[in-house]
């Protein structure tokens, strides 16, 4: 093997590392984050999901996980993203601007038992901010996954539940995201699947 390539090996891998540790490290705010999601899952409450660009394909992932699950047996969930709509996302970016694309569907489309979560890899996306924002007045619970030190979205007071994938490389984040949203999923799904744990009536 090429000496440069032996070299640059192990800083591939090493790169991934911290920000791995630090999901897992984080497992606590994870779980409550599940938890909350499974109570309003429970009490009727859907899953609305945005980003931009790449993240749009992870919000775009993580409905479809939620509404069509791939595990045989496990229940879907209500959830969908707010990027597929080309005609919807043109439209209001012509007339009102590309900061208000994701909070002027909220408006129309949420309601308070619903749940926004919001995806931004450098937690600086204007729309996502602002469409956090408008969940949480319209009340919503919000979360946030977000890279790098959690930018603009992890220090809002708008966000009830913030994820950070701690990582300056762009690919890295994108892959403690996958991992972060697929928790996500499993978890909601142990907190539905333990009788008492929501409430009394709820079983697997």
């Amino acid at each position: 093997m090429h000496q440069t390539v032996q070299a640059s090996v192990p800083e591939v891998f090493a790169r991934r590392v911290e920000p791995a540790r630090g999901l897992a490290e984080e497992a606590e705010t994870v779980a409550r984050a599940c938890h909350a999601m499974a109570t309003r899952f429970h009490g009727g409450g859907r899953l609305i999901v945005f980003g931009n660009g790449e993240a749009a394909t992870d919000a775009q992932h993580i409905a479809v996980e939620f509404v069509h699950p791939v595990i045989v047996g496990k229940r879907a969930l209500p959830s969908f993203s707010l990027t597929g709509d080309v005609a919807t996302i043109t439209g209001i970016a012509a007339t009102s601007g590309f900061d208000g694309v994701f909070a002027h569907q909220l408006r129309h489309l949420a309601v308070s038992d619903d749940m926004a979560l919001g995806v931004s890899p450098y937690g600086e996306c204007v729309n996502v901010l602002r469409a956090l924002e408008t969940a949480k007045q319209l009340g919503l619970l919000t979360l946030a996954l977000v890279g790098g030190d959690g930018g603009q979205i992890a220090r809002s007071p708008s966000v009830d539940h913030v994820m950070i994938a701690r990582s300056a490389d762009p690919r890295v984040v994108k892959e403690v995201h996958v991992t972060t949203y697929h928790i996500l999923w499993e978890l909601v799904h142990v907190f539905f699947e333990q009788p008492g744990v929501l409430d009394p009536r709820v079983v697997a």
